[in-house]
């Protein structure tokens, strides 16, 4: 039988755009359960398959609690599942394929077991077009929620499952501040913690500031607290997440800067704090001062420049020139003794010409990375960029990437080789899957280690002697004593 669609809210591009000054809405309340659907769940399980960043692992963390809340329980085994939650991600194209191929991929179960739930969220639902196609080509798919839609998501499968109807509420808003909701970690010694969500910053060629909403601070009391308690469940590392983390604050306008929230949480005495993603036009001396300061603050940072030509830069709306972030990226080598820099590149930004890419080649040879994520240009529909003609040819672009992607391998390469020989701390996270007396974790650098060692080490940070570069990762031995 064919189920009723229901739709609450459809994105639109024009109201995402919305950024005019609004006072940030802060929730407490606590979580709501209906009934019914608390019966309902009663020996059935859920199955969250995760594409993107971190946002959305973060994301999936809460739904999980949330679920386990109204007593539905985890499963590995899709099959086994009675709600399936597709949760996405919308900044490649590459990306929206593997969705569309998955969610194609699971008619057939539908089919099988009409009762299954199967519903799709993410910042990919939050585009029009992806609405539309999942609607009308995918219709085994019961429920489309957005990123500002989790809070209800309980109510929405009640719903599903009760009136037996397929239901679309996706918002497109400047967004609010959620507390209180419950969470179930991925991990038992690493930790994702939201600082903040959304982005101002409206760089031509991303969606994420259409698909997550303005930038909106967490309260540092609210973060601390959480931060708190991760360090007395005997959590190793925290990672501080936003999508421009070092603009924490500015919304408050209270003289919260993200420098004083780093240095706070970094006196709570946890062994290790990261944080990710940071813009080069919000990165300050006094931040940079802060990660100088502290130990347990890792000096591995990713800081995306996207291009080295200045035209492009300008075109890309990046707010920073060659010039200035080379500047930057000199005060924290001298600044931070075994600096460890990542970044972002993306190849092939419409009329790109081969001169420009070479300006990217040479900012990657000044900085010298240890690693860079390499990307050929994707337009993103609703971005001012998917409107600006384009004269590269695709072969081009391809030419392009291969040469980029040569240059920043001799440098991670060189950078690799020198590890060897030399001892790094090493938080163990588990065992090889092909043999169990090999562990595995990473370096303060973020270099992954691998070394032989017994599983009683897993969760703890050891000394570890790298004896041979795989470039990206490494083979060491466990120093005793």
């Amino acid at each position: 039988m064919k189920k009723t669609l229901d739709i609450r809210h459809v994105p639109n591009m024009q109201k995402a755009r919305d950024r005019q000054a609004k006072e940030m809405i802060l929730i407490r309340d606590e979580l709501a359960i209906p009934h019914s659907l608390k019966a309902y769940a009663e020996g059935k399980y859920y199955y969250i398959r995760t594409y993107g960043c971190q946002a959305n692992v973060r994301d999936e963390e809460t739904m999980a609690g949330m679920l386990e809340s109204a007593g539905f329980r985890h499963t590995m085994d899709y099959k086994q599942a009675d709600i399936i939650l597709i949760n996405t991600c919308a900044v490649r194209e590459n990306a929206e394929d593997k969705v569309y191929g998955e969610v194609g991929s699971l008619k057939s179960l539908k089919t099988a077991k009409p009762n299954v739930v199967l519903g799709l969220c993410g910042c990919m639902v939050q585009q029009t077009t992806v609405v539309d196609t999942v609607s009308s080509k995918f219709q085994h798919v019961d429920l489309i929620f957005g990123t500002h839609n989790i809070l209800s998501l309980l109510d929405l499968l009640d719903e599903v499952i009760t009136k037996k109807v397929r239901i679309i509420d996706v918002e497109s808003k400047p967004g609010e501040v959620i507390e209180n909701l419950p969470s179930v970690r991925n991990d038992k010694f690493k930790a994702f913690v939201n600082i903040m969500y959304g982005c101002d910053k409206f760089c031509t060629y991303c969606i994420v500031p259409y698909t997550r909403g303005r930038e909106r601070s967490r309260l540092i009391d609210d973060i601390l607290q959480e931060c708190r308690l991760l360090v007395e469940q005997g959590y190793q590392e925290i990672t501080l997440l936003g999508q421009n983390v070092n603009a924490y604050g500015k919304d408050l306008k209270n003289g919260t800067t993200f420098a004083l929230l780093l240095e706070e949480v970094a006196k709570l005495g946890i062994p290790r704090l990261r944080f990710t993603t940071s813009h080069p036009w919000d990165f300050s001396q006094e931040m940079i001062d802060v990660i100088a300061r502290y130990d347990n603050v890792m000096k591995s940072i990713h800081l995306p420049v996207q291009s080295g030509n200045d035209e492009i830069l300008r075109k890309m709306a990046r707010r920073y020139n060659s010039e200035t972030y080379r500047q930057l990226v000199d005060m924290m080598k001298a600044k931070i003794p075994g600096l460890s820099l990542t970044t972002d590149i993306i190849v092939g930004f419409p009329n790109e010409t081969y001169d420009q890419f070479l300006d990217t080649l040479k900012m990657v040879e000044y900085v010298q990375y240890d690693n860079a994520f390499t990307f050929i240009y994707s337009p993103r529909e609703g971005t001012p960029a998917a409107k600006m003609v384009d004269d590269v040819s695709d072969e081009d672009k391809h030419t392009r990437f291969n040469e980029l992607v040569e240059v920043v391998e001799k440098y991670a390469k060189q950078n690799a080789e020198a590890m060897v020989g030399n001892i790094y701390k090493v938080l163990v996270e588990g065992t090889s899957k092909r043999n169990e007396q090999v562990l595995s974790g990473y370096t303060e650098s973020n270099k992954l280690v691998h070394f032989i060692g017994e599983d009683h080490l897993i969760g703890h940070i050891v000394e570890v002697k790298i004896t041979e570069s795989k470039v990206y990762s490494m083979r060491g031995e466990l120093v005793h004593g």
